[in-house]
């Protein structure tokens, strides 16, 4: 199976593997850095922000993201905000605290009317590449409609065939 322009990338990092999405979109900036930071826009393409996180996602916020569909809950605190230029949170929370070297990164950069959003996931072991790989695909699929208020959930089925190119593409590694 071949890899396509809008896969992510995967590097291996040290002892562990990062994965990189790059996705222009024809959105305007604004309009995108508001469907990553505000937690009732994240729950159109990502997952449910629990109540934890009250208004805005600053810097040291702590919340949990949820997805119904398979009752996973994930810790995460928020490293970074630089509107509307980088918004990164740890998945987990990790001992020592968090740093920005081992939060995932969306990164955002005007691109014409629109712009470019490059999501870094960092920190991955090799038994989970294609899971998180596929899932961002997925997710990310779904957030040029949550730019504009569509809800897009999560189903295997949308999932399943980035799933098998994944494994096909990273099976050597």
């Amino acid at each position: 199976m071949s890899v396509t322009e809008s896969d992510g990338v995967v590097r291996k990092t040290g002892d562990s593997y990062e994965i990189v999405f790059v996705r222009r979109l024809r959105k305007p900036i604004e309009k995108v850095w508001a469907a990553l930071t505000i937690p009732e826009r994240l729950a159109d393409w990502l997952g449910v922000v629990t109540p934890e996180a009250t208004g805005e996602l600053v810097v040291g916020a702590r919340f949990e993201l949820c997805f119904p569909h398979n009752d996973y809950r994930a810790p995460c605190q928020v490293v970074a905000v630089e509107p509307p230029r980088l918004f990164a949170w740890t998945w987990g929370l990790p001992e020592g605290g968090a740093s920005l070297a081992d939060a995932i990164r969306f990164e955002l950069a005007p691109d014409g009317e629109g712009c470019v959003l490059t999501l870094t996931n960092p920190g991955l072991v090799r038994p989970d590449l294609e899971s998180v790989a596929a899932g961002w695909h997925t997710h990310l699929e779904a957030l040029a409609g949550a730019v504009d208020g569509v809800r897009t959930s999560w189903t295997e089925a949308r999932e399943r065939p980035h799933l098998e190119r994944y494994t096909a593409a990273l099976a050597a590694i």
